[in-house]
């Protein structure tokens, strides 16, 4: 289930974090449109390449090519249902109220997603803002209960993008739970 040639996507990974490291060597305090269209292009192509790993994953798992042993096909899915569960904590990281940088400044007051502390006037500081592991922990959640849980979405993009996340960990968790099940006699 490797990409090939299997030097790809961790090769344009390490090419583009370099390119963002160049371009914002400190930590995000500021916004940056050369530096936002690296992150998503860096997301995206991510994104695309564990996507199709998921999908010739499942397709495999149904249409019986897949073979190995039950344990590299299990940990294959968890690696595929992993990345899933990362890139998607990058894609509300990047969107919400605008991105890192957005945030960092106060540009955008309106939030995208509501995190549990921005409702709980007097038990969190006014001045609280989510943190990417609050980002992954949504993610994750999300994935695994196949549907939001503390984290509520407010804007339709944010919406939709829950929603995919939970069908495509849906997918992946069904077919290769029942693929192992199968093949673990």
């Amino acid at each position: 289930m490797v990409l090939r040639p299997w030097w790809l996507l961790p090769a344009v990974s390490a090419l583009l974090v370099v390119a963002l490291l160049l371009i914002n060597p400190r930590r995000v305090d500021h916004f940056s449109r050369l530096e936002r269209g690296v992150s998503l292009a860096m997301v995206a192509v991510v994104s695309v390449i564990n996507g199709a790993s998921a999908v010739r994953l499942v397709v495999g798992i149904g249409t019986g090519t897949v073979g190995g042993h039950p344990a590299q096909v299990l940990i294959t899915g968890g690696i595929v249902y992993w990345t899933n569960v990362v890139v998607f904590s990058l894609w509300y990281w990047e969107f919400d109220r605008g991105g890192p940088g957005r945030r960092a400044l106060g540009a955008r007051q309106r939030a995208d997603l509501l995190f549990p502390q921005m409702g709980l006037p007097g038990r969190t500081a006014k001045s609280w803002e989510p943190r990417y592991l609050d980002y992954l922990y949504m993610s994750f959640t999300n994935a695994a209960a196949f549907s939001p849980t503390d984290v509520m979405p407010l804007r339709i993009w944010a919406k939709m993008t829950m929603m995919l996340q939970a069908a495509i960990s849906l997918m992946l968790a069904l077919m290769v739970v029942a693929w192992a099940v199968g093949g673990l006699k």
